[in-house]
């Protein structure tokens, strides 16, 4: 890490200097009141909204730095009053904040062209459509085009003042863009910069990069053959660039600080086989381990063809703690996603959204986590209807499955009169949208709905122990069973020990365990398999949770596994909180058992690993080593948090002196000390289950 480098990180992580420049909070729904006195429409609520805090934002540069454009707003306001989204919810779905968030846009739609070009187009285009006698459409390209100039705007005036604090770097780069396409590397990275920035203004949330090391490599290419640049260069570049996520991320929306989706996907399988991994892809790796932050937050795309090297340079970044890289494995991911109906060329070209689930940069206007279905919902209606009338294990395995059949279909059935707020400067970068004069809040070439899955191990682990301990071996009855899990085990301790520690558990590679698994999933992909919703695209299942295994374990009863009533759920698709694994290679190899194409909306193994197991090199080529297996036997995605308990526990004793501590949570790292307590324990739970 270069001096310059060290100089702008202390700047913005250490002292966090940009936030004395920013202008107090303000209330929320100034704007919001306005547009209701006035019947504005939701277009112009959107529009409006966005210049407004383009105009508000005033231009500020630190020294040294190269790569500008820095929040001074804090207060990205409201487009409906309190009263106005009540009446919305009551006649609506409106996911999350109604914002369109959680999608990957196509950069290069503005980031190749520049905002001349661009205008012009539009413009062309309300022309053609005044002729057509179509005025809403015209309006929208004029909307698209005022949203530009406001975006030029801003840029002009931090042109003005490098001028005049004599930064030549930054004034260089904003005589180009965004007006014009950039030129060089640094001017890609700048005109990143300004798109991204925007987005946020526009409180559009969970803005992913995408595939940046693909269409962002030209640029560096042209670069380093003309002399321009070599990789100390480059590299000291893409980490002023990273910085740049790290700056205005705690006014971003989120379950956490942390969880903000500004997820970078490097490398994967072209459509025709070959790699795409290239130099960028590397110096990519090589900045986040320099930096050691949260964001971005590195996905690596892998197959069968990727070298050990590869996996060795991603687990030196797990080392760090940094929570990262999450793998995807191409060999998985690419015919999941075909099976599902997505081009090869698009599937080919997959990247991730906010945390882990699968999305098409520019063609997907998917809700990847619109839901989730609960497999301990599944088991306990079974174990309480069903249980004492199955004669047979079967029957009451077939009880389960069709709860989750009941529960999926009821999911799909419960999501209608989905609404979106516009979003107009996003649809510039997306398709089946701007050139139709359509809001990519209506939709785009793909409109799929993706549902998480929580308590699998739990559910799993619980019927392998009904299976031994009261089917096959008889060692209680099913009455003595049930009491013991209305009354949470009490006085029943010996019960509670022999399902908690010493039953089958998912992660003991266990193949009748395992088996149940794979039924489970299988029944909930199944399910959705020619299920449409209202906006013609499909539902897909996962082996993700993001928060739904915390809000699903909320008064949970006991389970047969030996879960305590409230008692917490994995994350993810991991094994259960409870119980003896035989460590990790034990792990993988219950965890790729069952059939991962089918479960494609995304949803990582996620395992904790003490820290001293990354003591030496070649333990930490042992780790890659380990995600290599994973992948070779089946596996689809894999996230690794090297932690240590006891530096956690005394972090929430003394968290002054841990504030660089980074975990994984579900799919994004934070800081440690940042997360609400259930978070932090929820970790510490999940290390002491690999202890």
């Amino acid at each position: 890490m270069t001096e310059r480098i060290k100089r702008l990180k202390e700047y913005f992580i250490i002292e966090k200097e940009h936030h004395k420049i920013r202008k107090s909070r303000s209330d929320p729904y100034e704007l919001a009141r306005k547009f209701a006195a006035s019947s504005e429409t939701d277009l112009e609520r959107a529009y409006q909204r966005l210049i407004y805090v383009l105009d508000k934002e005033n231009p500020v540069l630190f020294p040294d730095e190269r790569i500008a454009f820095v929040r001074t707003v804090s207060t990205v306001p409201e487009i409906y009053t309190e009263e106005e989204m009540d009446d919305l919810k009551a006649g609506h779905w409106i996911h999350e904040l109604g914002d369109v968030s959680n999608i990957n846009v196509d950069y290069t739609k503005l980031l190749h062209t520049g905002f001349a070009e661009k205008r012009r187009e539009l413009l062309e285009m309300a022309a053609k459509h005044q002729v057509e006698n179509n005025a809403e459409k015209a309006d929208y390209n004029r909307i698209q085009v005022s949203i530009l100039d406001h975006i030029s705007g801003l840029a002009e005036k931090y042109r003005e003042l490098a001028v005049l604090q004599g930064n030549e770097s930054v004034a260089e780069s904003l005589s180009q863009v965004p007006e014009q396409a950039p030129h060089t590397f640094l001017e890609a990275l700048q005109m990143f910069r300004i798109l991204h920035y925007s987005m946020w203004c526009g409180r559009n949330y969970h803005n992913t990069i995408g595939r940046f090391d693909q269409y962002m490599y030209p640029y560096l290419k042209r670069d380093m053959d003309a002399g321009l640049l070599d990789e100390e260069n480059a590299l000291e570049l893409l980490e002023e660039f990273f910085l740049t996520f790290n700056r205005d991320s705690d006014l971003y929306p989120g379950i956490q600080q942390g969880d903000n989706g500004q997820s970078i996907v490097l490398g994967g399988l072209n459509p025709d086989g070959t790699d795409s991994y290239n130099l960028l892809s590397e110096l990519c790796l090589k900045a986040s381990l320099e930096l050691k932050l949260i964001d971005p937050k590195i996905n690596l795309r892998i197959h069968k063809g990727t070298p050990l090297s590869t996996y060795t340079l991603g687990s030196g970044l797990t080392k760090q703690g940094l929570g990262f890289p999450q793998y995807s494995n191409d060999d998985i991911v690419i015919p999941g996603l075909m099976d599902l109906g997505y081009s090869k060329e698009d599937a080919c070209n997959y990247a991730v959204a906010a945390c882990w689930e699968f999305i098409i940069p520019g063609r997907a206007m998917d809700i990847p986590n619109i839901g989730a279905l609960s497999y301990i919902e599944a088991l306990e209606k079974a174990l309480h209807e069903k249980l004492l009338c199955s004669e047979t294990y079967e029957e009451f395995l077939s009880a389960v499955k069709g709860n989750i059949r009941e529960l999926a279909k009821s999911l799909c059935e419960s999501i209608r009169g989905i609404y979106i707020f516009p979003a107009p400067f996003l649809s510039l970068m997306m398709e089946g949208s701007t050139e139709q004069a359509k809001d990519i809040s209506l939709g785009s070439i793909y409109n799929n709905f993706g549902f998480h899955g929580t308590g699998l191990s739990t559910a799993v682990d619980s019927i392998a122990s009904i299976k031994k301990y009261i089917y096959e071996e008889k060692k209680y009855t099913k009455k003595e069973l049930l009491e013991a899990l209305d009354r949470n085990f009490e006085n029943r301790p010996e019960m509670l020990n022999l399902f908690r520690y010493h039953s089958p558990k998912m992660g003991n590679n266990l193949e009748f365990v395992d088996e149940i698994a794979a039924d489970l999933l299988q029944e909930f992909s199944e399910t959705l398999k020619g299920m449409k919703n209202e906006r013609g695209g499909i539902f897909r299942a996962g082996t993700g949770t993001a928060m739904y295994y915390i809000w699903h374990s909320k008064d949970v009863d006991a389970t047969p596994d030996g879960r305590l009533k409230g008692e917490g759920l994995a994350a993810n698709y991991s094994p259960g909180l409870f119980g003896r694994l035989k460590g990790p290679v034990s792990i993988v190899r219950s965890f790729s058992r069952p059939d991962l194409k089918k479960n494609i909306n995304g949803g990582p193994l996620t395992l904790e690993l003490h820290d001293t197991v990354f003591r030496t090199q070649e333990s930490t080529e042992k780790v890659a080593i380990l995600v290599k297996s994973f992948m070779d036997l089946g596996g689809h995605q894999l996230q690794l948090n090297a932690v240590n308990r006891e530096k956690m526990l005394d972090a929430q004793k003394n968290p002054e002196n841990y504030s660089n501590l980074i975990v994984r949570v579900w799919g994004w790292s934070g800081y440690f000390i940042e997360l609400d307590k259930e978070y932090q324990d929820h970790i510490i739970q999940r290390m002491e289950l690999m202890e």
